[in-house]
């Protein structure tokens, strides 16, 4: 990495490109989450099916992920800052067609810019700061970095509850526009150019290509599954489900090949598959993509189960999920101390161990009944887990990466989590809309309804992701089936809460195949072994 030191800001300029960078992250962050309240109000006002919903939420991550070592790599070779302002920019212009849209296509098409335009930010910002700041004042930008990304996860519900309940949903992504253009300008004044004049020249354009139609293969065939059928089309014939899941391996298989290929022609690569050798960076990533996976997946089941089962606003939503950022930023003050004393691998596993048991046992506790206070609860316990897990697995996954090839290292593991997130959204929102058909269909047979108005009832549900129960409850001639419909939304949420609860369990145990303590370098390059306490 390379920058000119008489680019390098004055100490007030540095604080200043600090503040571009945190808001610059933070309204992509927020964008993961903030639609998730606003979900059941978009589903009506725009008519999304339940598969399109899915889609607008997965596809936002599935980009990310998809782009995000790519653009890192063009940040490397054509400037950061360049990549930092045109991302913003696009992210902008995503936002502003998002909020006009007026059907399904357009909305999912803004996302998936959405999406680009967050894979170009989130490397640069990171870069941006490795690059400006030194010794203490680095610590302190670091935290400040990761500090965002942790807190706008969790206020990203809150705030699109507010504007869904008291202005409009659209302005769920227009309020990205303000923020966004405050950023350009403090980009414009403070930002400084930085390059990688070490990583040579030239991009794997065959990587970005493959792990791009990899990816989106299997993201395609997990959501889509329901749709068209696993094997088989309702309607006859052929499902293009299982196809597009084998293409989507079969062309993740033929990337890792081609990385190695190129990688021992010494040929540029996109990913180096070298850094999946080192331990602690192949597991905690590992752990990293399933826990995004679990996470991810559960914010999104649990704002439709919320609004369609239980009555909440989009606000009461919204204000209930501030309960887990409450106890992310609860805890975040006592876990550095927590770290010196039992290391960082420790509290990483207490932390999702914390996940685990909230999930749980809010599964265990959802019923027509199950109060405020006990859901504020779950979600805090669940809260204290993250904060303890997310910043510390981070450092785990990085202790034994040579600094010389952090860059790319942060950026792999990333990718890990905004895959993760995607294939959260996709598995468990499908397995929430399977298992509500299959619910509500069950107990619609045991009322007065004729059997003849069900399945157009079930697939009213289902279609809507559960968002037209609140309108059927409301209607006297369809109240039972709004009831009944209700009693199958909780049924499939306490199925799919249980499954994000077995999901981050896993993701727990795959810590345990971390080394015992990290390997650190010595100054000259001398390996040495971390103490414990520090890891």
């Amino acid at each position: 990495m390379t920058v000119d030191n008489n680019a390098i800001p004055t100490i007030r300029g540095r604080w200043w490109a600090l503040a571009a960078v945190a808001l610059g992250v933070s309204i992509i962050i927020m964008d993961a989450t903030v639609v998730n309240v606003a979900l059941p109000v978009i589903i009506s006002d725009v008519h999304l099916d339940a598969t399109q919903a899915e889609w607008m939420n997965a596809v936002y991550s599935l980009m990310f992920a998809a782009l995000l070592l790519t653009l890192g790599r063009v940040g490397d070779l054509y400037g950061r800052r360049r990549l930092f302002a045109v991302g913003m920019a696009v992210f902008v212009a995503a936002s502003v067609l998002a909020g006009f849209a007026d059907g399904a296509a357009m909305l999912i098409g803004a996302r998936v810019l959405q999406g680009a335009g967050a894979a170009m930010i989130l490397p640069a910002t990171l870069s941006t700061l490795n690059a400006v700041f030194r010794g203490k004042e680095r610590a302190i930008a670091f935290a400040v970095w990761g500090s965002t990304i942790g807190g706008m996860a969790a206020v990203g519900p809150l705030v699109g509850g507010w504007l869904t309940t008291d202005v409009s949903w659209r302005w769920a992504f227009w309020i990205n526009i303000p923020v966004g253009l405050v950023v350009l300008v403090l980009i414009a004044r403070y930002v400084p150019e930085t390059r990688d004049e070490t990583a040579g020249r030239g991009l794997d354009i065959g990587g970005v290509i493959l792990s791009s139609l990899g990816m989106g293969g299997i993201v395609f065939a997990l959501i889509e599954g329901r749709q068209y059928g696993w094997w088989e089309r309702s309607s006859g014939g052929i499902s293009p489900v299982p196809i597009a899941l084998a293409v989507g391996i079969a062309v993740m298989v033929w990337f890792v090949a081609l990385q190695r290929s190129r990688e021992r022609g010494g040929k540029i690569v996109l990913v180096d598959l070298h850094l999946l050798g080192v331990r602690s960076f192949r597991y905690g990533s590992l752990a990293a993509l399933v826990v995004a996976l679990g996470e991810f997946g559960l914010i999104f089941t649990l704002s439709l189960l919320l609004q369609g089962a239980l009555g909440y606003t989009a606000l009461g939503t919204g204000l209930l999920i501030v309960s887990l950022a409450a106890g992310t930023f609860l805890i975040s003050g006592a876990t550095p101390q927590l770290t010196k004393r039992y290391g960082g691998r420790a509290v990483v596993r207490i932390g999702l161990g914390l996940e685990a048991i909230a999930v749980a046992g809010l599964a265990l506790t959802l019923s027509a009944s199950i109060g405020t206070w006990s859901i504020a609860g779950w979600l805090f316990l669940y809260g204290l887990g993250v904060g303890m897990a997310t910043a510390q697995l981070t450092s785990v996954i990085l202790a034994d990466i040579p600094v010389a090839e952090s860059g790319q290292a942060s950026g792999l593991q990333s990718t890990f989590r905004q895959l993760g997130s995607a294939l959260g959204v996709a598995v468990l929102g499908t397995l929430l809309i399977a298992t509500l058909g299959h619910s509500t269909g069950t107990r619609l047979e045991a009322t007065a309804i004729p059997v003849a108005s069900q399945p157009r009832l079930v697939d009213a549900v289902t279609q809507s992701a559960g968002a037209a129960i609140p309108s059927l409850r409301a209607d006297p001639t369809t109240a039972a089936a709004g009831d009944a419909a209700a009693a199958g939304m909780i049924d499939a949420s306490k199925t799919t809460t249980g499954v994000a609860a077995g999901i981050i369990a896993l993701g727990l145990l795959a810590t345990f195949a971390l080394p015992a303590s990290p390997v650190t370098r010595a100054p000259g390059g001398r390996r040495r072994r971390a103490a414990r306490t520090g890891a």
